[in-house]
C-alpha cells in the first residue's frame, strides 16, 4: 500500500472522526485504551463543521478526494448502521458530479477503443454530463443525422486508480477487524468487496452494455418503463455508445409537476419497478438515484447509467419477498422465522422473542403516514435490534438494501406521504402466489416428474440394451463351456457380479425416476 494512498485515506477517515461518525457511539467508554489515543492523535486540530453545512462541506471535501473516495461516500451514505443516521443524511449531498477531462483526451480513448468509430457516430459534442468514472456526449449517428446518440467514455487510467484505492480500502478494512471486535458484525471486509465488484463493473463499459441488454430483455413487457438501447459496434471496453432518449431529469419536481405527471403515481411506480426487477428477475439497477433516472411526457421512467446491477439467488429473492410479505400482513413470527432459516439471525435465538422485538418496531408507525414517522428514532431502534440478536451484514444483500433506500429516497421526493407497504403489496403478493402457492406447487411437481416420464420414455431403449447384454453373458459362457478352462469358477462368478451389480443400479436408477 502507498503512502500516498493511505494519506488519501487518513484524510478522509479523520474527516469523518472528527464529525463523531465512523465509530459507535459508546466507542470512547468500551474502546481500549490505545485505540482511543489514536483516534485523539488522527482528529488533532481536524475541521469540525457546523450541522447546518456539513454535509456540504464534507461532500466537497470527499469530491476532491477522487473518484473511488465519492463511490466510498455514496456508499457509507446507505449504511447508517456503520456511520450513524446524522451523517448518512449528510453524506446524501455527494454527488460524482465533476468537470469534464478534455476533449483530445476523449477522442483519443474513443480512436483507441474502437477500430473505426465514424462508422458509427459523427458530430460529437462537448460532455453533456460529466461523472467520477465516465463522462457523456451527444453525437449523431453516422448517415442518420436526425438520430442521436449518446456516446459514454470512460476516464482516463480511471481503472488504475480504482484498483489501487481498492487495494487500499480492503487493508483498512481488516485492520478494523482486527482491531475492534464490535465491528466484525458489520463485516466491513465484505462490504468493501461488494463496492469493490460494483467498481470493477462500472470501469469495463461491455458490462454495463450486457446489463443493459439484459433490462432491455426483462422488461421488454414491462409498462411505463425503457433503458436506452445498444449500439454494439460502438461499445468496447472504454466506450459504450446508446440510443439517446429525452426526458425530464427525476431531480427537477418543479419540471415533473408543470408538465402535468401524476407524482403520487411516478412514486408507486417506481417502486413497484424496482421490486418487479429484484422479485421476478433476480436482476435489478442499483444505482437508481435521482440522477440517473429520466422521466418523459407520458410518465415513461427511464433507467440509464446501469454501471451498478446487483443480482439475487432464488432462496434470496424468496426471503425478501416473505419477509416483506411478514411485514405487509403483520405476520411478525413469519418475518421472524424466516431471518432465522435464513442465517441471518443465529438459530440460538428465539423465534418468539425476535418476532416480539420486530413488533415493537413495526407495530408503532404501522397507520402513521410517512411525514409522522421519526426515522431516525426507528433506525435507531433497528439497529439496537440487529445488535441484540447478532445479525451480521449479509454482503450479498449489501446493493439491495442501497438500492431501496435510495428507490425509497426519490419515491418520496415525488410523493412524501407515500405508504411504502401499500405501494409494495401487489407486487409482493402476486410473486409469493406464483412462487410459493399452488401455481408454484403445480410448477414444482411438474419439474420433479420430468426425470421420471424422461427415463419412461427411454425404457425401450433400455430394455433392449439388457436383452443385449443378457444374449452376449450367455454368448460368453456357451464360448467358456465348449474351450479349456481359462477363468476359474471364482473370476466368472465375479464377472457376473460385476455385470449384475450395474444392471441392479441401472433398474434402481429407473425406479428412483418413475417414483
Amino acid at each position: 500500500m502507498g503512502a500516498f494512498r493511505l494519506l488519501r485515506f487518513l484524510r478522509m477517515a479523520r474527516l469523518l472522526l472528527a464529525q463523531d461518525a465512523l465509530l459507535p457511539p459508546d466507542f470512547n467508554e468500551r474502546a481500549p485504551l490505545g485505540l482511543r489515543l489514536i483516534r485523539a492523535g488522527l482528529t488533532f486540530g481536524a475541521p469540525r463543521f457546523k450541522a447546518q453545512i456539513r454535509g456540504r462541506a464534507l461532500s466537497d471535501r470527499i469530491r476532491k478526494l477522487g473518484p473511488t473516495y465519492i463511490k466510498l461516500g455514496q456508499f457509507l451514505a446507505t449504511r447508517p448502521d456503520i456511520i450513524g443516521l446524522q451523517m448518512a443524511a449528510d453524506l446524501q449531498h455527494l454527488q460524482d458530479r465533476l468537470p469534464a477531462f478534455a476533449e483530445a483526451e476523449m477522442r483519443r480513448i474513443i480512436a483507441a477503443d474502437l477500430d473505426d468509430a465514424k462508422k458509427v457516430f459523427e458530430n460529437i459534442g462537448p460532455a453533456v454530463a460529466a461523472a467520477s468514472i465516465a463522462q457523456v456526449h451527444q453525437a449523431h449517428k453516422t448517415g442518420a443525422p436526425d438520430t442521436k446518440l449518446a456516446v459514454k467514455v470512460l476516464r482516463p487510467r480511471i481503472d488504475r486508480q480504482v484498483t489501487r484505492d481498492l487495494a487500499t480500502f480492503r487493508v483498512i478494512a481488516c485492520w478494523i477487524e482486527k482491531l475492534m471486535p464490535t465491528a466484525r458484525r458489520l463485516r466491513p471486509v465484505d462490504a468493501i468487496d461488494t463496492l469493490a465488484r460494483s467498481l470493477e463493473a462500472e470501469t469495463d463499459l461491455r458490462r454495463e452494455a450486457a446489463a443493459l441488454e439484459e433490462m432491455a430483455y426483462n422488461a421488454r413487457n414491462d409498462e411505463g418503463f425503457c433503458v436506452p438501447g445498444v449500439v454494439w459496434e460502438g461499445t468496447g471496453r472504454r466506450v459504450l455508445t446508446m440510443a439517446w432518449i429525452d426526458g425530464i431529469p427525476a431531480s427537477d419536481v418543479d419540471a415533473l409537476r408543470a408538465a402535468g405527471l401524476d407524482l403520487p403515481d411516478l412514486a408507486t411506480r417506481l417502486l413497484r419497478i424496482f421490486l418487479t426487477h429484484a422479485l421476478r428477475d433476480g436482476f435489478f439497477h442499483a444505482d437508481m438515484h435521482q440522477g440517473n433516472l429520466l422521466i418523459q411526457t407520458d410518465a415513461t421512467i427511464v433507467g440509464i447509467d446501469l454501471g451498478i446491477t446487483g443480482r439475487l439467488d432464488s432462496d434470496s429473492r424468496r426471503f425478501l419477498a416473505e419477509i416483506l410479505h411478514g411485514f405487509i400482513t403483520r405476520d411478525y413470527r413469519k418475518v421472524a422465522r424466516v431471518h432465522l432459516e435464513a442465517g441471518y439471525v443465529p438459530k440460538r435465538h428465539s423465534v418468539e422473542d425476535f418476532a416480539q422485538a420486530l413488533r415493537s418496531i413495526g407495530e408503532p408507525i404501522r397507520d402513521l403516514d410517512a411525514s409522522e414517522i421519526s426515522m431516525s428514532r426507528l433506525l435507531t431502534q433497528l439497529f439496537d435490534v440487529t445488535d441484540q440478536f447478532d445479525m451480521a451484514t449479509q454482503p450479498q444483500l449489501l446493493l439491495l438494501q442501497k438500492t431501496m433506500v435510495t428507490v425509497e429516497g426519490v419515491a418520496r421526493s415525488f410523493d412524501p406521504t407515500l405508504n411504502i407497504w401499500e405501494a409494495a403489496e401487489p407486487v409482493v403478493s402476486t410473486w409469493i402466489r406464483k412462487q410459493l402457492g399452488p401455481e408454484a406447487l403445480i410448477r414444482d411437481i411438474a419439474e420433479a416428474a420430468r426425470p421420471g416420464l424422461q427415463a419412461a420414455l427411454r425404457l425401450p431403449e433400455t430394455l433392449a440394451q439388457l436383452e443385449r447384454a443378457g444374449a452376449a453373458l450367455e454368448e460368453m459362457a456357451a464360448r467358456d463351456a465348449a474351450a479349456p478352462a481359462k477363468t476359474t469358477p471364482t473370476s466368472a462368478r465375479l464377472v457376473w457380479l460385476a455385470v449384475s451389480l450395474a444392471v441392479s443400479l441401472s433398474g434402481a436408477a429407473l425406479l428412483l425416476h418413475l417414483r
